[in-house]
C-alpha cells in the first residue's frame, strides 16, 4: 500500500512559488541535550546558520586534509561514479558518500562535536543524507550558483519536510577571496519554489552546473535586498551549521589559494525520503539516502 505524503513545498512547475516555511527551524526543546548554548540557538533559528570558530583541532585538520588528498589521488575514486570531475580542468570536484569510502571520515560523522549538533538541532536520531569532499583548487575552480538544498531534496530525493541540518566544515582556510560559502540570512524562513520540469539524471549535469532547481535573477534579487549575504571566513578547522532551506551559493577561486572542505548533511529519522515530489526517478542513494539507520 503506498501512502500519500502531502507536499507542503510545491516547485518546479511552469511558475516560480514563493511558499511560507511550514516547518519549525530549531525542532528541540530547550531542554535537548548538546553542545549548542541556548543563545546560539536562538541565533541559528534566526539566521538559519551558525558559525564555530574551532569545530576540529589542527592537529585533526591535518589528518583530514590528508585523506581527502588520498582520496582524490587514488584512480579507482576518481574512475567511481561518486567522484564528480570539473568539466573544464577534468580535475575532481567532489566525492560523495565519503563517510563509507573512507573509515577516516565516517568517524567524523560519529563524533560527538559534529552528530550531537545535528541531533540537538533537529530534536531526534538522525541518519546521513548525504556526505562529501569539495575540492577548490586555485586558479579557476567553479562555484556553486545560488540554491536552497531542500528545494533539491525535496524535489528530486523525496524528504518531506523541512528537517535537515548541514554542516561544511574546513580544511583549508576561507578567505574573503577564495570561494567561500555565501548565505542569505534569514532566507531559510520561504520556501522558493522554482520553476521548470526536472529532467530525467538531472543530477548527472547538475552536480557540475545547477540548471533545474536554479531560482530566477528577479526572486534572487528580491531577496538579496531583503536578507543581505554574508560571507563566512575562517581557518581551517571551522565549521558552519546552516538549515537545509537556506538560500546559499559560492563564487568561483581564481585565487592561488585552495578551499577544501567536508559536508555532512544530517536528517532525522522521523524525516525519512519518500518518491521524489517533483522528478521522475530517485537520484542515486550515495547523493540521497535511502538507508534510515541512525548515526551512533
Amino acid at each position: 500500500m503506498t501512502t500519500t505524503v502531502t507536499d507542503l513545498y510545491p516547485s518546479r512547475g511552469t511558475t516560480e512559488v514563493s511558499t511560507p516555511r511550514q516547518d519549525p527551524v530549531v525542532w528541540g526543546t530547550p531542554g535537548t541535550p548538546g553542545p549548542i548554548d541556548v543563545a546560539d540557538l536562538q541565533a541559528y533559528e534566526r539566521d538559519g546558520f551558525l558559525a564555530v570558530d574551532e569545530l576540529i583541532t589542527e592537529d585533526e585538520v591535518a589528518v583530514y586534509h590528508q585523506e581527502l588528498n588520498r582520496l582524490v589521488s587514488d584512480p579507482a575514486i576518481r574512475a567511481d561514479e561518486r567522484s564528480i570531475v570539473e568539466p573544464k580542468s577534468k580535475e575532481i570536484r567532489s566525492v560523495f558518500e565519503v563517510h563509507r569510502i573512507s573509515e577516516v571520515f565516517a568517524a567524523l560523522v560519529r563524533d560527538e562535536r559534529v552528530v550531537g549538533r545535528a541531533r540537538q538541532i533537529l530534536g531526534s536520531d538522525v541518519y546521513v543524507h548525504q556526505s562529501r569532499i569539495n575540492v577548490k583548487p586555485g586558479f579557476g575552480a567553479s562555484g556553486f550558483y545560488w540554491h536552497s538544498d531542500f528545494e533539491t531534496w525535496h524535489a528530486e530525493d523525496g524528504l518531506p519536510n523541512m528537517r535537515t541540518v548541514s554542516v561544511s566544515i574546513a580544511l583549508t582556510e576561507n578567505y574573503d577571496t577564495n570561494g567561500g560559502l555565501m548565505i542569505m540570512p534569514g532566507s531559510h524562513k520561504t520556501f522558493l519554489g522554482c520553476a521548470g520540469a526536472t529532467p530525467k539524471d538531472n543530477y548527472k549535469k547538475s552536480l557540475q552546473m545547477q540548471d533545474a532547481g536554479t531560482p530566477s535573477d528577479e526572486a534572487l534579487t528580491a531577496m538579496a535586498s531583503q536578507y543581505g549575504i554574508k560571507l563566512f571566513t575562517g581557518k581551517a578547522g571551522s565549521a558552519t551549521w546552516f538549515d537545509c532551506n537556506c538560500m546559499h551559493g559560492s563564487g568561483d577561486n581564481i585565487t592561488p589559494f585552495p578551499r577544501s572542505n567536508v559536508f555532512i548533511v544530517f536528517n532525522s529519522v522521523e524525516n525519512e525520503a519518500v518518491e521524489p515530489f517533483a522528478a521522475p526517478i530517485r537520484r542515486p542513494e550515495f547523493i540521497g539516502a535511502r538507508d534510515f539507520t541512525p548515526v551512533r
